[in-house]
């Protein structure tokens, strides 16, 4: 909508100047997007993201209900009040039964009563804690644990249909580890102090929710531990960070008779059609040698530990839909100890949160209506094009790979589908049912919506048109089983600037380099390059190719092992290799795209910053922000981003053509010697 307000306002001024007697004014200058963030006490060559972005930093200090405050936070508060709107006018509008704006009415109207909900108290859970309380042998204790998978509880396991990743046109069932409550296994054995607070905290926040369950103070210690100990024992067979990016490793596939065998305290003939799995011969096992470890702890951990497992499961999953003492003890634990957030966010962003989980497509489809114009996807779909035929050129010119590598290279970047700002088809919901009847009801129902939607593409063609982000996610995203780039108009937005007010180097900074040059290069980073054209994991490299692209990708690894981060806490560069390679090849990509375009080649100004200088603060730009403590703690240990600092000052200080633009000299600290420089794409 605002660039067709702009396309209007446009000639109602000319018109009013003609008309107009009076003398002519200048309409007032907007600051410029980049030059204003500009920190000028910082040296460009000492720290250039504190150069780019520092007078915002600050200026913007991280609010109280935030775990981190950047550019990602600006767009999002320009799409929470925009779907806020959606929502209230859904709610008011009384639409038919069935109808998308019925159940996003409904929705809303339900999860904003907040005097109901808290009247209301555990009551929503009282079926489900009833069939927990039910159990009486092992067996009916899977039958449970299958149930509860169904309506989105990841107990014990994490079960999921994807495509066979050796098999790209068909869907497989794929079994992962999971059934822990801490971001990752490492968070249960790690000795240093910020830890070890967490998982005393942890022990503690598991023991006030089962007080808030019914049962009194020795009761809920007792509980607690138990969970404790089943997590630590499932933490102590699940793979590390950096483990789980090895996709031949974590391709296990067996038939469903050496599924049995594998794991024979685990049923699974007769699980998996109560998780509505049927028709399949086979599966893939991600990791095998934790669920041979979940089958035995289920048949050697006591049942009722087992029962206080799957109660807190329960309990955890569903608490932030629930009175106000569930909240807010959940959001203690998750939000302040381990994020470090002194507040929780608005109900009705939290709300919209929510929503976008249980029924993010269709909110989608009316957010495109208002607010995404066509002129938007259309010139983002050229930048995307310019960014690959960039990238092909980068390839060809490459020294250290072989000619039928870079053939084949190519052919898998030719077939690279494109989809860009929001979906041409949208998800039918007319199944979902939603009602004004509880909160938390409708979260169930959508889980259980979301988790038959799901099961449900077993035995069926494989969809390559579907979206896996909705258009409003500022996200952006790779699939290697349809070798595709998703790019969503909500993370192409500019806070308060709209992209046809946005110069080239901006554009191509901001948007080409850090996400569709991003995204693109993930199909050929250390994890996305071992799968082919048709997205099927199979090597297309000759062996010298490989090792020449092992060797470069080692000196990334390198380059960020040696980046602290907090205390002694350095990045895992092992885990964080795939997007630190997509960064630096986004950048790469983005400025070669850039070079071609006007703006770039010419030696015009702009709010006194060269061409190459903007692209570059743009570049920083889309990484502006900062992040609590704790948050970034919780981020190195768990995630495969590198914090966003380094993001920038990371691949940066591997190209040549950044050193000329801010004259970076040997001695600066962002200066690295040519032999250290990373050179892969």
């Amino acid at each position: 909508m605002q660039h067709k307000m702009l396309a209007l306002a446009v000639p109602l001024l000319l018109s009013m100047a003609l008309l107009s007697c009076g003398p002519k004014t200048e309409p007032p200058k907007r600051e410029d997007v980049l030059a204003v963030d500009i920190d000028t006490t910082v040296q460009p060559g000492t720290d250039f993201f504190k150069y780019a972005n520092g007078a915002w930093l600050k200026a913007n200090p991280i609010p109280a209900s935030e775990r981190m405050w950047g550019v990602g936070n600006l767009v999002r508060e320009e799409v929470y009040h925009q779907l806020q709107k959606i929502n209230m006018d859904a709610e008011q509008a009384g639409a038919a039964h069935g109808t998308n704006s019925q159940k996003i009415g409904d929705f809303y109207s339900t999860a904003m009563d907040t005097a109901r909900i808290d009247s209301m108290g555990l009551a929503p859970l009282k079926g489900e804690l009833a069939m927990i309380d039910a159990v009486s042998d092992p067996d009916a204790l899977l039958k449970e644990i299958a149930h509860l998978q169904t309506i989105g509880v990841g107990a014990l396991f994490s079960p999921y249909v994807d495509q066979d990743e050796k098999n790209s046109a068909a869907y497989a069932y794929h079994l992962w580890q999971g059934g822990l409550g801490l971001p990752n296994r490492d968070y249960y054995f790690n000795t240093d102090g910020r830890t070890e607070n967490i998982r005393r905290e942890y022990v503690r926040h598991i023991a006030n929710m089962f007080r808030l369950l019914g049962e009194d103070s020795v009761s809920a210690s007792s509980s607690s531990a138990a969970v404790m100990s089943i997590e630590t024992r499932l933490a102590g067979a699940s793979r590390k960070l950096e483990d789980l990016r090895d996709p031949y490793r974590n391709y296990n596939k067996v038939s469903i008779t050496q599924l049995d065998r594998l794991t024979p305290a685990l049923p699974w003939q007769s699980l998996l059609p109560l998780m509505s799995v049927k028709g399949i011969d086979s599966v893939i096992v991600g990791q095998p040698e934790f669920y041979k470890e979940a089958a035995r702890a289920v048949h050697s951990i006591p049942l009722p530990e087992w029962k206080s497992y799957l109660r807190w499961s329960l309990a955890n999953r569903y608490s932030p839909s629930l009175s106000a003492p569930f909240e807010n003890e959940h959001f203690h634990f998750f939000g302040t100890v381990l994020s470090g957030v002194k507040e929780q966010r608005p109900r009705w962003k939290r709300v919209i949160d929510a929503e976008e989980r249980a029924m993010g497509f269709m909110l989608g489809q009316l957010y495109v209506q208002a607010y995404v114009p066509p002129a938007m996807k259309q010139r983002y779909e050229t930048v995307v094009d310019n960014m690959f035929h960039a990238y092909a050129d980068r390839i060809k010119r490459l020294d250290w790979m072989s000619e039928p590598t870079k053939e084949k290279a190519l052919a898998k970047l030719q077939a690279v589908t494109k989809k860009v700002c929001y979906p041409d088809t949208w998800r039918d919901y007319s199944a979902l049912d939603i009602e004004r009847d509880s909160y938390c009801a409708n979260q169930i129902r959508a889980n259980q919506w979301n988790y038959n939607y799901n099961a449900g593409k077993l035995g069926k063609p494989v969809d390559r048109s579907e979206w896996d982000m909705t258009p409003q996610t500022y996200n952006a995203y790779y699939n290697p089983s349809n070798n595709e780039i998703v790019l969503p108009a909500a993370e192409l937005l500019i806070p308060g600037l709209p992209d046809s007010l946005a110069d080239d180097a901006l554009i191509y900074g901001y948007a080409g380099a850090s996400t569709i040059g991003h995204e693109v290069t993930h199909g050929f980073d250390d994890e996305g390059r071992q799968y082919d054209a048709k997205g099927n994991l199979r090597d297309w490299w000759t062996k010298q190719d490989a090792a020449n692209f092992k060797a470069r990708a080692e000196v990334m690894v390198e380059q960020f092992n040696h980046y602290v981060v907090l205390d002694s806490m350095h990045v895992n560069g092992k885990a964080s290799l795939g997007e630190n390679i997509a960064d630096l090849g986004g950048l790469l990509i983005g400025y070669d795209a850039f070079k071609k375009t006007r703006e770039g080649q010419s030696d015009t100004l702009i709010a006194g910053l060269t061409p190459d200088q903007r692209f570059f603060l743009a570049y920083a730009y889309s990484w502006l922000g900062h992040m609590r403590d704790a948050s970034l703690a919780v981020q190195v240990m768990s995630d495969v981003h590198a914090p966003m600092f380094l993001r920038v000052n990371g691949p940066l200080s591997d190209i040549p053509a950044f050193y000329q633009a801010f004259n970076i000299k040997k001695g600066d600290p962002m200066w690295r010697p040519d032999s250290l420089r990373v050179k892969i794409w």
